[in-house]
């Protein structure tokens, strides 16, 4: 029989505990009052072994492209190559042309896994369904995860997740420079992640607008926004006057320079903030 509820009245994480402490096979569907998001977890006497959000089966390639471990051009390579599009025949072929190997592979489930976890943390409600006994596909390539560190990560993770809330709760405001860069700027070396926020930075985009058109969460977008604000690159800026257009715009009229794949020196970001301000 189904367990029900709402992630108002029984929390994931007493969820989760549950399912730990009752070593359950099943699976765990949770999604928004709103209809907005949802989620579906795999257990197997009691730990994670799958999980996929919105209501889609992520392919492999896609999952990890997700995680970084595969570029948008190697995955679309691999699905090129694949007969029948299973995970187990994606992750073979990645072996066998020597992109990943296994470990890697499994790291990057395990990773995307995880991850759909935290995420799902920060829900403050939701329905939830419990349905003993499901598994994942047969196709789907499964990575056991413990539940006890899982927990106490995530926990960590909420209470993370409610400090940069309270640190940035506005996120229909645009971003701006600050007016001193150098004052805290001697060490600092920009994530892939950070340099494609700060390249869409100007006084028409906002950070939700940013965030969406980048996919990232609001967790995401805040901790790098909150990164950025405590290395004393940016700050918040008021809302802009007109209405913010659908689709961010590059902070420079020029096009910008393609993402780099390792971080940003710091002389190569002050030359990419002068240039922006000379606009």
């Amino acid at each position: 029989m189904a367990l029900k509820g709402n992630l108002r009245d029984v929390s994931l994480t007493q969820l989760l505990n549950l399912i730990h402490l009752a070593h359950k096979t099943g699976a765990l569907t949770v999604s928004t009052d709103n209809g907005a998001g949802a989620a579906r977890l795999y257990f197997k006497e009691g730990r994670l072994i799958h999980a996929s959000l919105d209501a889609q089966e992520a392919r492999l390639t896609d999952v990890l492209v997700k995680v970084g471990k595969l570029t948008p051009d190697q995955a679309k390579v691999v699905r090129a190559r694949s007969k029948v599009d299973t995970d187990k025949e994606l992750g073979l072929l990645l072996i066998q042309s020597s992109i990943l190997n296994q470990n890697e592979i499994v790291q990057g489930v395990k990773s995307y896994l995880l991850e759909t976890v935290y995420h799902l943390l920060t829900w403050p409600s939701g329905a939830f369904r419990f349905d003993p006994n499901q598994l994942p596909p047969e196709e789907r390539i499964t990575v056991p995860i413990n539940l006890d560190n899982l927990i106490i990560e995530g926990g960590r993770r909420v209470q993370e997740w409610e400090r940069l809330r309270g640190q940035l709760p506005d996120l229909d405001v645009p971003l701006r420079f600050s007016e001193r860069p150098d004052t805290n700027l001697r060490n600092i070396n920009l994530s892939v992640e950070q340099w494609k926020v700060v390249s869409f930075i100007n006084s028409r985009n906002t950070i939700r607008q940013i965030a969406s058109f980048l996919r990232m969460d609001e967790f995401q977008i805040r901790r790098i926004v909150y990164g950025l604000q405590s290395a004393g690159l940016v700050d918040v800026a008021a809302a802009a006057a007109a209405a913010p257009p659908s689709r961010p715009i590059a902070a420079a009229a020029r096009p910008v320079a393609p993402a780099p794949a390792a971080p940003v020196s710091r002389g190569v970001l002050m030359r990419v903030i002068d240039r922006i301000r000379g606009l």
